[in-house]
Order: C-alpha cells, then sequence, then structure tokens
C-alpha cells in the first residue's frame, strides 16, 4: 500500500476532466490501486476518492462515511430519488465548499472486489458521495454543479 497525491483542479491540468475507462479484469494492480486508494482516502480524512483524483482513469471508487469502506467498481446510478440541497466540498478542490443539489436516495451498482455483481443503496449523505465519486468518473467536477458557495469560516463555526 502506498499513499498517493491528490490532483487538484487546476487551469493547466485538465486531468480530473477527462473520462474515466472501465475496469475489464480485477487483478493485482486493481486491487493495488484500491488499497492505495484507501490509504489515501483515510490519511486525507475524506468521505469518498474516485481513481482519477489520485491520476488513475479507471472507473473505480472508494467511499467511507464512517461505517467501513465501501468499494465499487464501474459504477451506476440505477435509481434515483427525491432531492437535497446540501454543502459538498472536495479533495481536489481544497478549501472550497458549496451547496449543491442531489438525490436524496440512490441505488448504484457495480462490483466488488471480488468481481461480484452488487446493488447498494444510500441516502443522504452516503447518495451524495455516490454521485460525487461517480461524477469524477465522468470528469465532473463538484463545483460544475455549485448553486452557492459557502465561507469557509461559516463551515468551521457550523462544523
Amino acid at each position: 500500500m502506498a499513499l498517493r497525491n491528490v490532483l487538484t483542479v487546476d487551469k493547466e491540468n485538465d486531468s480530473l476532466r477527462k473520462k474515466s475507462r472501465e475496469v475489464e479484469k480485477i487483478d493485482e494492480k486493481i486491487l493495488t490501486l484500491i488499497e492505495d486508494m484507501k490509504e489515501t482516502l483515510y490519511d486525507k480524512n475524506g468521505v469518498g476518492l474516485a481513481a482519477p483524483q489520485i491520476g488513475v482513469l479507471k472507473r473505480v471508487i472508494v467511499i467511507d462515511i464512517g461505517e467501513g469502506p465501501i468499494v465499487l467498481i464501474n459504477p451506476v446510478i440505477a435509481y434515483q430519488k427525491g432531492e437535497i440541497v446540501d454543502v459538498e466540498g472536495c479533495l481536489s478542490v481544497p478549501g472550497v465548499w458549496g451547496t449543491v443539489k442531489r438525490p436524496q436516495e440512490v441505488i448504484v451498482r457495480g462490483m466488488n472486489e471480488k468481481g461480484e455483481t452488487v446493488e447498494l443503496s444510500g441516502e443522504g449523505l452516503l447518495a451524495k458521495a455516490f454521485c460525487h465519486e461517480i461524477d469524477h468518473l465522468n470528469g465532473i467536477i463538484y463545483t460544475d454543479k455549485v448553486i452557492d458557495y459557502i465561507d469557509q469560516s461559516q463551515i468551521q463555526q457550523e462544523g
């Protein structure tokens, strides 16, 4: 396992805007990528991380909302319901927070590390994390969807 550098949004670096490729087979390289992503996510105190954020254009995400890591390979949103506007941030856009409209509930389909098809449902924070990380796989940054930006001092006072 190794810590990876998290790419940040930069006018000269548009790699976070590229669409990721599907994972064809789960091999040692993909399993090492997943372990590195977990280690990097925890080191950065994040909620989610997509492979493009560490410079790998593969459709892999890791999420942990405090209940243990969720790994999805080639994830897609199969169902969404409701709507919520909430504050988001991103490891690739440090120090910037904004409100974003997301589904309140989602069902996501993908593969786990064993190559088994899984279907996971999420509400609230988990739904938001699924949508945020899957957006990364499609070259979309949450700031593309921001309704209003939030002053950093408000976040620190409220949180």
